[in-house]
């Protein structure tokens, strides 16, 4: 008799889904597991940069980026008066980086150089890389060391032309001696550096580690020419400034750990 009631109870009814035992969870699918990994991957990836942003934005809505607005203000200006028969020159004279003209003019014009939008790319293209990727690095690491970033990485691209024309064609990262003729102008150099240095900042090294292959890539599989060996460079200026600022910041912090009263005397 006993035997038959214990059988009955290990026969589960049809359609009816057996209790767990306490304390036990069941196992999620598969497909939940692997949305909830990617879901954690992508709050450890992105998580504190948006929180920045998003807070800084609430708390202060477009006063949070006024050197951005700036920037995306003048950058139009100078979209607007280089297409007008008499605007062209002075924005040339003022914006315009070649790599045959003399250095001091080249230095002179690299930081407004930022800002004028090159010809063949339609403006809208450059307005948006502004807005986004310098918003984000203004609120995310501060206005002072945007421009910082912005411009070493700007310079980081004058300076290889420079460089790749005196190396020569027959090097993979030399230049044709036509580049020196060039206008290289526009923000995509100092776009390129301040994403790598603000993923460097929160530490989203999946993301860093994406731009800095998209850059490469773009160069051996995509267009091999002026602009996109300077983004490369301009990415690797940026990754030997973010170590050079490691080294600093990690500095003082040994020093203090090492000196002082932690330490019997």
């Amino acid at each position: 008799m006993t035997e038959r009631r214990a059988g009955r109870r290990e026969k589960a009814a049809p359609g009816r889904r057996e209790k767990a035992a306490p304390g036990r969870r069941e196992a999620a699918p598969p497909g939940r597991r692997e949305t909830s990994a990617l879901r954690r991957a992508a709050r450890a990836e992105w998580g504190p940069l948006l929180r920045t942003v998003w807070s800084a934005l609430a708390a202060r809505n477009w006063r949070a980026i006024p050197v951005t607005l700036a920037a995306v203000c003048l950058t139009t200006v100078f979209q607007v008066v280089q297409n007008q028969s008499w605007g062209y020159q002075p924005v040339q004279n003022i914006g315009s980086v070649q790599a045959d003209e003399h250095l001091w003019l080249a230095l002179l014009r690299t930081p407004l150089s930022l800002f004028v939008p090159a010809l063949d790319l339609p403006v809208w293209g450059a307005l948006a890389q502004i807005l986004v990727v310098f918003g984000i690095a203004e609120i995310c690491v501060g206005w002072r060391r945007m421009m910082v970033v912005a411009y070493v990485a700007t310079l980081a691209g004058t300076m290889y032309a420079r460089i790749g024309i005196w190396i020569g064609p027959d090097s993979p990262v030399g230049l044709p001696d036509s580049d020196a003729y060039v206008i290289d102008t526009g923000p995509s150099a100092a776009v390129v550096g301040l994403a790598v240095f603000v993923c460097w900042r929160f530490r989203a090294w999946v993301t860093c580690a994406a731009v800095v292959a998209a850059m490469v890539f773009e160069v051996v599989f995509i267009k091999n020419n002026l602009a996109g060996k300077e983004h490369v460079a301009a990415v690797l200026v940026v990754l030997a400034l973010c170590a050079v600022w490691q080294f600093v910041e990690r500095k003082p912090r040994d020093a203090q750990r090492v000196s002082g009263w932690e330490h019997p005397r």
